[in-house]
């Protein structure tokens, strides 16, 4: 039922965490896989294991806020294997340099963040639409967040920039779904990556994990299980929806830390 054999999927951010685990599930479930990032070196690695599985992958290393990159990207595609079938946006993060309280981040820590995390999504979404359009149909992917939908405190333009794409993965079905372009998005809670294990040590870990219902923070298969629906025949008559892929979890663990955090300041 979620056979991908034949598809070409492209995943951006594919060669580390969340990106990597979707890069991977892809390839596993029969599709060609294109991962692209802005380090070598982790897709490299991701198209390596994959191939040692038997998978079928290519490592492109590219900067997605690039303004050609998602026309380059595609243009590759199509050149090496002649069609483009899904695409996920994944491709997403904040410095830490640009976490802060709203009342004091500038508009360099603003466009930074909203910019590659919903500004280069959507350029990206129509550099792929473009040729799915020619091609009669295709599925777009975007990964957002579970901040998009709850408050964000210390990122909250990250919170904003992910309620945006939200709402663009809604419109973007709206206007694409004649050309058989389907969009939808995917919404993780905690997951455990490289980056989130080094925030998530101690006390601050079993904080999180005590919102979660399910009694444990998430792995990159269980955001990428949702990704290869997404993109299989499966999910045909599926489109302009968000999937909340978190274990259940309602209350953000950064919502408590800041509150933990304005109470320990009025001491």
């Amino acid at each position: 039922m979620f056979d991908l054999t034949g598809k070409t999927v492209v995943v951006t951010g594919g060669g580390r965490g969340i990106g990597q685990g979707i890069s991977t599930a892809m390839a596993q479930a029969g599709a060609t896989v294109i991962c692209t990032g802005r380090s070598p070196d982790p897709l490299e690695q991701t198209v390596a294991d994959i191939r040692h599985a038997g998978g079928h992958a290519l490592a492109l290393p590219c900067d997605i806020t690039d303004p050609s990159a998602g026309r380059k990207i595609v243009e590759k595609v199509l050149a090496e294997y002649g069609h483009l079938d899904v695409w996920v946006n994944n491709a997403g993060s904040a410095a830490r340099a640009d976490i802060g309280p709203l009342i004091d981040i500038d508009e360099g820590q603003w466009d930074r963040v909203v910019d590659l995390n919903m500004k280069w999504t959507f350029f990206a979404a129509q550099a792929a639409a473009r040729a799915m359009r020619d091609a009669q149909g295709g599925s777009i992917i975007n990964i957002t967040s579970r901040s998009g939908a709850h408050p964000n405190p210390m990122t909250g333009q990250y919170g904003a920039a992910k309620a945006g794409v939200e709402n663009l993965t809604m419109t973007m079905a709206v206007e694409w779904g004649h050309m058989g372009i389907r969009v939808n998005a995917v919404a993780p809670g905690v997951v455990v990556t490289e980056e989130t294990t080094a925030m998530l040590a101690g006390e601050r870990a079993r904080k999180q994990i005590d919102t979660v219902p399910m009694g444990r923070l998430g792995q990159p298969a269980d955001i990428a299980s949702a990704c290869v629906y997404l993109a299989s025949d499966a999910a045909q008559w599926v489109s302009g929806i968000t999937i909340p892929v978190n274990g259940g979890s309602r209350i953000s663990v950064g919502y408590l830390a800041y509150l933990d955090r304005v109470a320990r300041a009025a001491q």
